[in-house]
């Protein structure tokens, strides 16, 4: 074992599903985290030790995605409460920024982009999406922060997602989990979460950052043709760390400076 540099390590690793091998995400905490998400495994906000990005395929059609994703998780040796994200866009081409010590890992798949607030109905034809974002704080931040920092990645999502030049909110089916660790005596809470607060800022930076350079990337994937799954794992597939193999470099127009 290493000397632990605070870094948040995020492996890959991979599972045979629908005749195809499909990569999950997977970073093991351990204790002493708190989380908020809107993930359908593990939302809400309390004590998590992982988080789990599962691809699965296009025109997923399981009416039980909690019961799969601990089924997925099981298999992976996680136990107790954590966060199963799901995904039809390919992990692999995850983005990851960090800023003044927060850590924001993207999956961006903009299959059917929309506005909120739009009554329109959705199309038909079904394309892969999702865009999952794991945003993770070092530092204690209270409940009512913890909220706002949710609600801070989302703003920052949709700046990155216009700035991007696309004409939308997000997905369908977005998710976001947000970490921060658990207070104690020597580290109290920060009751703010905000754009404008000491974290909330840092992590509006990465994830805007991420979430760009994963919707520009999502663009150029679908322009090529999105890649056809193969049907067993091969040398390359399982990987410990993601860190560093997809830098999101993409700057902050109309941010404080750091």
């Amino acid at each position: 074992m290493g000397v632990d540099d605070g870094a948040v390590r995020v492996g890959r690793t991979v599972r045979t599903e629908d005749g195809a091998c499909r990569h999950l995400l997977v970073w093991r905490a351990g204790p002493g985290w708190r989380m908020v998400s809107s993930a359908v495994l593990g939302g809400g906000l309390g004590g998590r030790g992982w988080v789990l990005n599962a691809q699965v395929r296009p025109g997923y059609a399981r009416m039980d995605p909690a019961e799969h994703l601990a089924e997925l998780a099981a298999a992976e040796g996680l136990t107790g409460p954590g966060v199963g994200l799901m995904t039809a866009a390919p992990v692999d081409d995850c983005t990851r920024a960090e800023d003044g010590g927060v850590t924001a890992l993207v999956t961006t798949g903009i299959g059917v982009a929309l506005w909120a607030a739009d009554p329109a109905a959705a199309p038909a034809e079904y394309r892969p999406g999702t865009i999952n974002i794991l945003a993770v704080v070092p530092a204690a931040v209270a409940d009512a922060g913890l909220v706002n920092l949710l609600a801070t990645a989302t703003e920052a999502k949709v700046q990155a997602l216009l700035d991007a030049g696309y004409d939308c909110s997000g997905t369908p089916s977005d998710a976001v989990c947000v970490a921060v660790r658990a207070a104690s005596p020597d580290a109290p809470a920060d009751p703010f979460g905000g754009p404008r607060s000491l974290w909330g800022a840092r992590l509006a930076r990465a994830v805007y950052r991420a979430v760009r350079a994963g919707a520009e990337l999502d663009r150029e994937r679908r322009a090529r043709g999105e890649p056809e799954p193969h049907p067993l794992a091969v040398p390359g597939c399982r990987v410990a760390d993601v860190r560093g193999t997809r830098p999101a470099t993409v700057p902050v127009a109309g941010l404080l400076p750091r």
